[in-house]
């Protein structure tokens, strides 16, 4: 009888959906990440319950061809990577793979899905970093990411899927953390400060937010270190006391620089805040957006709706091309960036929406009833609201436009559009197929290379 702790030698049969290695072995299944299909490996187990078991890797026995030397000194203990094993080109085919039996097991969807287009820098790609900051069971301060399935952070200098500039600021916040003796914020006892540093890149400059659960009366003293690193940067001090796993809080106070920085993509001038939501891989995007314009606008003489719109860079972007374009955004700071884009670009055909976009879509589509009308939706990774999906199908809508950061929710709505899942009572159950809308192509892309995400645009027509 196997047990817990138990050290067992097995053959990974194939990979799970969050890229961890699938082996069975006297009856149970095993998920156990860092393991490669067809490789023999050594692992010990952590947990076995109702069949279902978990294992930590202890030895490769017999390597893949596709097994690569992980990069990161943390890999397999900080919970954002999970890939970095995988050799690039064997991720791409996991991703692709990942997406069509999404769809298949959760959406009932058998469809062609394209090869995941590649991101032409596997690492050094992110212009996003969030990273927490708090105790450890010594009562030390540290920063770093939190490990799998947990709140425990991993100290960490650097990361092999950010640019140089994430380790000069983590050697910034550490020094700060010395000289001014703050104290990382204890989760358990409800005691300290710092909870996290969060910073975006813009066009070379630096968006920084010390997020807190108390004022700090010492941060003007972390602007100073922060000179010494970067030329041209914003800091903000984020209060957020509550007991949440939200990031940021509600007070924001600007500490040093504008506030705001500009930058220009594919001919638009934009500009973001610290809580203006941007795809964190701009390479990809450009590809990725490049790829929904065309889906999206033909002829010119289009009406289209951005539902999920953010910042309004691709909401911009179709009005370049399009008749008139709405953009629908909750975020109120992402909102006013997308009207300040408007202006700066003279688009008169361009109007943003602060507001649910199940309560203010249909609006819209009373408004231009009648028009030639198309739909483009970035949704969070929970997917279109249910409303939303019923408001689609209504709508008479021609050509739809869907980008995806989950495939699991995804299926679950394409599901919905296509009748593959119809909805009786709070339960989803398999349908017919006779949707409203069936799929014309589905092309992921890799916006998150070493970590088991993936990106997907769907387009769909009208039946």
């Amino acid at each position: 009888m196997i047990e817990k702790n138990q050290i067992v030698t097995a053959v990974t049969e194939a990979l799970g959906s969050n890229g961890e290695g699938v082996i069975r072995h006297e009856g149970i299944t095993f998920f156990v990440p860092a393991c490669l299909p067809g490789e023999k490996v050594r692992f010990k187990i952590l947990k076995i319950k109702d069949g279902i078991g978990y294992g930590k890797i202890e030895e490769v026995l017999t390597p893949a061809e596709e097994r690569a030397r992980a990069k990161c000194p943390v890999f397999s203990r900080c919970g954002g990577c999970s890939l970095q094993h995988m050799e690039y080109p064997a991720q791409l085919q996991f991703k692709t793979k990942l997406v069509r039996d999404c769809l298949k097991k959760i959406g009932g969807i058998e469809a062609e899905v394209s090869s995941t287009v590649k991101s032409d820098a596997p690492y050094g790609y992110r212009n996003k970093l969030q990273m927490p900051i708090g105790v450890d069971k010594e009562g030390n301060t540290v920063i770093g990411f939190y490990a799998e399935r947990s709140h425990r952070i991993v100290p960490t200098a650097s990361c092999a899927i950010h640019p140089d500039w994430a380790t000069k600021l983590i050697v910034a916040v550490t020094r700060y953390i010395k000289e001014c003796k703050v104290t990382g914020y204890d989760e358990a006892g409800k005691s300290g400060s710092l909870r996290h540093i969060v910073a975006r890149e813009i066009g070379g400059k630096f968006l920084i937010t010390l997020v807190s659960a108390t004022p700090l009366s010492t941060i003007g003293c972390f602007a100073e270190i922060l000179k010494k690193s970067f030329e041209v940067f914003s800091l903000y001090l984020n209060i957020n006391a509550e007991d949440t796993n939200v990031i940021f809080g509600k007070s924001f106070q600007l500490v040093h620089g504008s506030g705001f920085f500009e930058t220009e993509e594919q001919g638009i001038r934009y500009e973001a805040g610290p809580q203006t939501f941007l795809q964190v891989n701009a390479g990809v995007r450009r590809k990725l957006y490049t790829a929904a314009l065309k889906a999206t606008v033909e002829e010119g003489d289009e009406v289209v709706i951005d539902a999920y719109s953010g910042g309004g860079l691709l909401t911009a972007m179709l009005a370049q091309k399009a008749k008139r374009v709405y953009g629908i955004e909750l975020e109120k700071e992402a909102s006013a960036c997308a009207d300040r884009l408007k202006e700066k670009n003279g688009l008169t055909n361009m109007t943003n929406i602060c507001g649910y976009v199940e309560e203010e879509l249909t609006k819209v589509l009373e408004k231009e009833k009648g028009e030639k009308l198309r739909l483009i939706l970035d949704p969070p990774r929970a997917g279109i609201h249910r409303s939303v999906v019923k408001a689609l199908i209504a709508s008479g809508i021609e050509k739809l436009t869907i980008i995806s950061c989950n495939p699991a929710t995804l299926a679950r709505d394409l599901g919905l559009l296509t009748g593959r899942l119809v909805e009786e009572g709070n339960e989803l159950k398999k349908g017919a197929g006779d949707g409203a809308y069936e799929i014309v192509s589905i092309q992921p892309y890799d916006m998150f290379p070493q970590t088991k995400h993936v990106e997907s645009v769907v387009c769909l027509s009208r039946k």
